[in-house]
């Protein structure tokens, strides 16, 4: 459903959430290496999720990648939206430009209610949340 650069996005921000802070912040090659991501295409991803305040960077020799507090009560789902744009929620599965509730295609159905669920649980929980969670579950992204 999301494409390849929303599942680095997602992936990047809650590695940073869990294994990154002010005081310990983490390079895009120390990051890519760890998710396993090509480096050029994370550095373009991080560089956007900084500029829509999604991420905090810092420029020189000691700087980096981490998340503040505010980047943490972000909720997931503008990370989805700020990469792959809002109709990542609403367009067709298949890619039909007329399916809708009034014109559904095959799928609609069944696809309508899992991406509404998908949609609010994203909307209600925060990055800090999830990385809590992923934190209980040792930390593995």
């Amino acid at each position: 459903m999301f494409s390849k650069a929303c599942s680095y996005a997602l992936r990047a921000c809650l590695y940073l959430a869990v294994h990154a802070s002010e005081s310990s912040k983490i390079g895009v090659k120390s990051l890519a290496a760890e998710l396993n991501v090509p480096v050029h295409f994370l550095g373009k991803i991080l560089q956007d999720l900084a500029r829509q305040g999604l991420i905090s960077s810092v420029k020189g020799p000691q700087g980096g990648f981490f998340l503040s507090a505010k980047n943490l009560d972000q909720p997931l789902a503008r990370v989805v939206v700020s990469v792959d744009g809002p109709a990542v929620f609403t367009s067709c599965v298949l890619g039909f430009d007329e399916c809708g509730s009034a014109n559904p295609c095959s799928l609609h159905n069944q696809v309508f209610a899992y991406r509404e669920g998908l949609k609010r649980q994203m909307e209600e929980s925060t990055i800090g949340e999830m990385a809590a969670r992923v934190k209980r579950k040792g930390g593995k992204i």
